[in-house]
């Protein structure tokens, strides 16, 4: 635990991760001033002067340089001039997500990865409830790491997912275990359109690690792969593979998922009895069936949840069956990977709604799935134009529009008994909506009124 009593700390961006912070340093002592450059929503003013928090709101004044270090939120860029004035000097800049675990008294897994990263710490929420133990949920799903500490202890295992932004700024952030799932482009626009940029962030979850730690690695990830059978890293190494054996850790032989170490092998459960769909799912259950038996949770429970877990809310997410049509709702994917992973799940013809921010997006990457599958793509929002422009040459029908309802109708339109209507945008949502929930639920809502 860092000692914060009578610091001067200011906290960078009040939206929930910044604000939670915040009243996380106030309560042990420290002099907390929080500085956004937008608006802060009144019931966060409200909770600021109740505990009584400094606060300015659509600016930064001479009083937002005065702290001995700044915790910024993920939201925040790094070329952020405030973020730079504390980078450059001697000041440091630490994450929401480190300063949390200063305060934590639970042992923690980190989940980490571009695609499946909310599926996985839910799944293994799951096994941990269904096993009966007390876990939290955090970080970049739900609740902020620092809104949990309170209720952390020894009796309790908290499951973080931490994005790329949340590990930009760790410096004693470290995991009893740390899962890596998969690292694709996605975000590039925040990491000067730099893969190897974005890749040694997500690298950052294991950086703290020591012998005593585990690292859960996705094998079928060539760039993870190669890391790891090239290079040394302190953590005890655990893979886990979909497509065949692995030395020590997780895969799939003959149909049947099993545990592998080193020359010994036990088998868990046939893969057919996983509930979930689709070869990313048996990663994804893979993945967090190596952290719950780490952890003690029995086989029964984690066979037990593999096959009754239904999945998250945004994520291959069943609407409706409407005329013989199956309207899914993947709002959550975000890039073009997760387009890639859904379009595989499905063997039918797809209508598929896609489009939003760019995040510096190469379309191109999902051509032979959209060749393979894709009759009609709906292109929505500001990346239509670039998606028209690097998939309309592959997709017999490309219609565009400005609009989630107009989106709604031309695929309806479009799709006929037996197809699948699929919104998976592998863009932002941030153009038309406040989020991807938010976007997803105006597609509930509007498949739901046809």
């Amino acid at each position: 635990m860092t000692d914060v009593n009578n610091r001067n700390i200011v906290v960078i961006g009040a939206a929930r991760s910044g604000a939670a912070a915040a009243e996380l340093l106030s309560r042990n002592g420290a002099h907390v001033f929080v500085t956004d450059a937008g608006a802060i929503k009144p019931g966060v003013k409200s909770r600021f002067d109740e505990a009584g928090i400094g606060y300015e709101e659509r600016g930064h004044s001479e009083q937002a340089r005065k702290g001995e270090f700044a915790v910024v939120s993920p939201g925040v860029p790094d070329e952020a001039p405030l973020v730079q004035y504390y980078s450059d000097g001697e000041n440091r800049v630490y994450s929401e997500v480190e300063v949390a675990a200063w305060f934590c008294e639970s042992p923690v897994v980190a989940v980490t990865g571009s695609n499946g990263k909310t599926t996985v710490v839910e799944w293994m929420a799951h096994m941990w409830r269904q096993a009966g133990k007390k876990v939290l949920v955090a970080g970049n799903i739900g609740k902020a790491f620092s809104e949990i500490i309170p209720e952390t202890g020894s009796d309790a295992t908290v499951i973080l997912e931490v994005s790329s932004f949340q590990l930009d700024h760790i410096h004693r952030f470290k995991p009893e275990i740390s899962v890596l799932l998969n690292i694709t482009p996605d975000h590039l626009n925040r990491y000067q359109n730099s893969f190897e940029r974005y890749a040694a962030s997500k690298m950052r979850i294991f950086s703290n690690q020591d012998r005593d730690d585990k690292l859960i690695y996705g094998y079928d990830d060539p760039l993870l792969r190669q890391r790891f059978e090239t290079e040394t890293v302190l953590p005890e190494l655990l893979a886990f593979s979909a497509r065949g054996a692995v030395q020590h850790g997780a895969g799939i032989v003959d149909d049947k998922m099993m545990f592998f170490d080193n020359q010994s092998r036990e088998v868990l459960m046939n893969r057919f009895d996983v509930g979930l769909p689709g070869m990313h799912n048996l990663s994804n259950g893979l993945a967090a069936a190596l952290a719950a038996r780490a952890f003690e949770v029995s086989d029964e429970s984690i066979r037990e949840s593999l096959r009754k877990f239904q999945g998250v809310e945004h994520r291959l997410e069943l609407v409706a069956e409407l005329d013989g049509v199956r309207w899914y709702n993947d709002s959550k994917a975000t890039n073009v990977n997760a387009v890639w992973f859904a379009l595989g799940s499905f063997d039918c013809p797809v209508v598929l709604i896609m489009g939003g921010r760019d995040k510096g997006n190469d379309y191109s990457e999902i051509k032979p799935l959209i060749r393979e599958k894709v009759h009609t793509i709906v292109a929505l929002g500001e990346a239509k134009d670039k998606i028209e422009q690097e998939l309309g040459d592959v997709a017999p029908n490309l219609y565009k529009t400005e609009a989630m309802d107009e989106a709604v109708a031309m695929a309806h339109r479009s799709a006929k008994r037996g197809e699948v209507v699929l919104l998976s945008p592998a863009c932002a949502s941030f153009d038309m909506f406040d989020s991807y929930e938010q976007r997803g639920d105006t597609f509930k809502k509007l498949v739901k009124q046809l």
